[in-house]
């Protein structure tokens, strides 16, 4: 058994960094799980929305029409954003086309927002992760050697184990951080088509 390595585990910063990749770990899955189902079902509200939508005779109809496929609301506040402009007002001044171009670019950046949710948080965690694993190795190593010179003796096996042990944290950081960084980059792609999407029918409910 390494002598050393009760020191490291026991060792305050040490323990703080495996917890944080934890914590890490943890909140970049539970978006990764979160958004690939968001995303799906998103997706396939706007196929159907813009089906029916475009199937009914009057804006009424094609609005309650879509309410009713819309299960997370990305296309119904487009097609209501019409519906937004109050009279007497100082945005119900000006040309009318300019009126409906700024309450539907306010409703598609609303909507926007809320599938870029999570994003922030994936880069974040690929972006720092590898760096914490890191220094939770650096401060592993120097703890240990800190402790082999103490006891005053040098062998393979004292060394080789601590060491061994510290370097674990930068396979953890590279652990926690590829997935995230995986996911940032296949969401973000599936987020600029539903975008495209969006802003495609954004710009037909414009028109009409």
């Amino acid at each position: 058994m390494n002598p050393f390595a009760p020191e490291i585990a026991s060792d305050g910063l040490s323990g703080f960094l495996s917890l944080l990749l934890l914590l890490m770990s943890v909140a970049s899955w539970t978006v990764i799980v979160y958004k690939t189902w968001f995303l799906r079902r998103v997706a396939t509200d706007i196929a159907k929305g813009k089906a029916v939508f475009w199937q009914a005779n009057v804006v009424s109809q094609a609005i309650s029409a879509l309410q009713s496929v819309d299960r997370h609301a990305v296309l119904t506040p487009l097609a209501q954003a019409q519906q937004q402009l109050m009279p007497n007002t100082l945005g119900a001044q000006g040309d009318i086309y300019a009126q409906r171009t700024r309450v539907l670019r306010d409703a598609l950046h609303s909507v926007l927002q809320r599938l870029q949710w999570g994003q922030v948080l994936l880069a974040t965690v690929g972006s720092t992760a590898p760096f914490v694993g890191l220094l939770g190795t650096v401060w592993g190593i120097y703890h240990a050697l800190t402790g082999i010179a103490t006891a005053g003796q040098l062998s393979i096996e004292q060394v080789a184990g601590p060491v061994g042990e510290s370097l674990i944290m930068t396979a953890a950081g590279l652990g926690v951080a590829l997935p995230a960084v995986l996911a940032f980059n296949v969401m973000g792609r599936m987020i600029n088509r539903l975008e495209h999407d969006l802003e495609g029918f954004a710009h037909d409910v414009r028109a009409l």
